[in-house]
């Protein structure tokens, strides 16, 4: 019902004394002060002009613009250092912290999957038989079994109970085939591997690759009736004998033992096994949580694997750690993405990588912003649809963070700065060691001074960011890889001072004047050509929008006889309809000369991880030469400013150096 305008004049004459009476008495104050206090008022005047003058005047007007942003981060910091060392110091474990929280809401729903959910209770309960089954099979403290299985309500529960027998599971991604798999169980020296129903195939391909292996099928309750792998054991049969009571039988583990192994994505390789200690997983979902103001009556969406950071950690962790309800999908859908959280009731969701471009991808539907839903929160969120995303989904808050699996140098953007990816208060900087190094973005290699120290970014220098290890502090700590070579590559020393050590992030970085933070690109992925260097995910993001949010992949490929690296675009286009002459156009407007790609090839099917990142490894092997695959490629002709086809001729001419760039 509208309010009575009489109701509303009398607020406002209300409001209008109010303000009458605060300036009158400021003015009383001022007349008592200048009457009393000159000397004091001669020093303020002093002190204003001096504050007024010179580079001084910046950092008030940076103080003026930053100071509730910065106190909000400072909250957000020292809330999760307090818990976190709390938590350290009493020697809280993943395992001891999920003890407290299923006790306070035992019939709540923990895990909620399609119609099918379980509770904190049934959680604990299916934990406690995994924990006791695997004590029977004569499994210990320290070793590690493979938990090879698509998203379901029960893989979270499997290694929570080899937790509770102190053995570390290895969180295998289900993307995985032949040689990456085998390689994944060996390198993390795993002792069984605990695999779905679903995943049988898969197993069955490599299975006389691995017969020191023992092998575990878990049948999901919606399949139990599976048939069962040869010469494997049928998990989810043998739990039924087990017990259920609480399980001590060893004893606790430590805050700093490993809880978990997680896979890098492996973008660029074979992967890397990640330790989790039971710090960390406690430390992840705890500093979003805060950040994000959640409580435990949030529901959060989780349609990310569970075998990642981002679906494992983050979201499961919301559950386990903090007691939230966590609504899971087996494969992320975008078409079904809002329905889903219309559906559950979901007050806060989660997204990765290229997720938001495929949910804008996806036609206007009745879901769109008929949800509860008030925050969102994850990395990889593109500028260059930022405000359109919000726009179109009623987003309230977007809470994109910056952070790695394995490493300590974590960012979040707490106020919707549009493109952010975090910041850092540029008056106390020091607070939360974080800094931007002056670096070759082609190579990655620190410049250093005649000192042998890290030369400081200022704003708008790209720069590599670095984060310091303190093994003394939970919040800083690197647990680094299962492999220690690989562990030691990704530490940086005598970046300040003599014998300081630092982690490599591997990340090109932009600060501006307020000190938020913007992702460039990955180091080894800007490429330079015609004396500038190249933001590949600039380029990506651009390129992206033009194509109609198709995924693209922006590499440098060398050309015999030219100096640096012509820019080349892969874009997922099966159906072949993209018009080349208006990307053509597009590109001539919205990027510098140097930034638009040489070539252009259309892909039937676009490399992607599990975590919805872009793979180019291969792309970049393969170039522009014609004759590596069967895709269609375009050159940009110098003369026209248009694509053209990319022939055998075209390509000899451009290698013998007939054809002048």
């Amino acid at each position: 019902m509208a309010e009575k305008p009489e109701v509303r004049f009398e607020e406002a004459e209300r409001q209008q004394g109010v303000i009458l009476t605060s300036i009158a008495g400021v003015c009383i104050l001022l007349i008592w002060i200048l009457r009393y206090f000159p000397v004091l008022i001669t020093l303020i005047i002093i002190l204003s002009v001096y504050l007024m003058t010179g580079e001084r005047y910046q950092w008030i007007y940076i103080w003026k613009k930053t100071f509730w942003r910065d106190m909000t981060g400072l909250r957000v910091l020292l809330i999760t250092m307090f818990t976190i060392s709390l938590w350290d110091k009493t020697g809280t474990t993943v395992v001891s912290r999920w003890e407290k929280v299923w006790k306070k809401a035992p019939n709540k729903k923990a895990f909620v999957m399609g119609d099918r959910a379980l509770t904190f209770r049934e959680g604990d309960e299916f934990s406690n038989r995994i924990a006791r089954y695997f004590k029977r099979q004569g499994f210990k403290t320290g070793e590690v079994i493979a938990l090879f299985m698509e998203t379901q309500p029960e893989y979270v529960f499997i290694w929570l109970g080899l937790a509770k027998l102190r053995v570390t599971t290895a969180l295998v991604s289900t993307y995985l085939r032949g040689p990456q798999l085998i390689h994944c169980l060996r390198i993390a020296g795993c002792k069984a591997v605990v695999f779905g129903d679903e995943m049988t195939d898969v197993i069955k391909s490599i299975q006389n690759e691995i017969p020191d292996i023992p092998l575990f099928q878990f049948n999901s309750p919606e399949r139990e009736l599976a048939p069962i792998l040869q010469d494997t054991i049928p998990l989810a049969t043998e739990l039924d004998e087990m017990s259920s009571e609480r399980f001590a039988d060893v004893e606790p583990a430590g805050t700093r033992d490993t809880l978990l192994y997680i896979y890098t994505s492996g973008t660029t390789g074979f992967p890397k096994a990640a330790i989790i200690t039971n710090i960390r997983y406690l430390l992840i979902p705890l500093g979003v949580h805060t950040s994000g103001r959640l409580t435990s009556s949030d529901v959060l969406y989780d349609p990310l694997p569970l075998h990642h950071t981002a679906g494992g950690v983050l979201g499961a962790g919301q559950c386990l750690i903090l007691g939230l309800t966590v609504v899971l999908r087996k494969k992320f859908s975008a078409s079904n993405y809002w329905s889903d959280v219309a559906k559950h009731g979901c007050t806060a969701t989660q997204y990765i990588g290229e997720i938001c471009r495929y949910l804008l991808a996806v036609p206007p539907g009745p879901y769109d912003k008929a949800h509860k839903v008030r925050i969102i929160i994850g990395n990889g969120l593109r500028p260059q649809i930022w405000e359109e995303f919000v726009e179109r989904f009623n987003v309230k808050r977007v809470l994109e963070f910056y952070g790695a699996t394995e490493g300590n140098s974590n960012l979040v953007n707490l106020d919707n700065k549009v493109g952010a990816i975090g910041f850092l208060s540029r008056l106390v900087a020091s607070i939360y060691p974080l800094c931007l190094v002056k670096c070759n973005e082609i190579t990655g290699e620190i410049y250093r001074d005649e000192n042998g120290r890290c030369m400081w970014c200022g704003p708008y220098e790209p720069g590599l960011l670095l984060g310091k290890i303190d093994p003394k502090k939970a919040i800083l700590t690197f647990a680094g890889y299962a492999d220690k070579t690989a562990s030691d590559k990704k530490m940086v020393r005598d970046v300040r001072v003599h014998g300081d050590c630092y982690f490599n992030t591997g990340d090109i970085l932009v600060m501006d004047h307020y000190g938020y933070f913007y992702f460039r690109d990955r180091t080894g992925d800007t490429f330079r050509w015609r004396g500038e260097n190249v933001s590949t995910a600039e380029v990506e993001g651009v390129i992206s929008n033009l194509a109609g949010l198709k995924d693209t992949i922006v590499y440098g490929v060398a050309i015999p006889n030219t100096e640096g690296k012509a820019g080349m675009a892969a874009i997922m286009d099966p159906e072949r309809k993209l018009d080349l002459e208006a990307l053509a156009k597009g590109l001539k407007t919205s990027l510098a000369a140097y930034a638009r790609p040489l070539f252009i090839r259309l892909l039937l099917e676009t490399p992607i991880t599990a975590t919805f990142k872009l793979k180019k490894k291969e792309l970049v092997e393969q170039g522009f030469n014609v004759n590596a695959h069967k895709d269609p490629m375009f050159f940009l002709d110098q003369k026209t400013g248009s694509y053209v086809p990319l022939t055998q001729k075209l390509y000899d001419d451009l290698i013998q150096g007939v054809i002048k760039l």
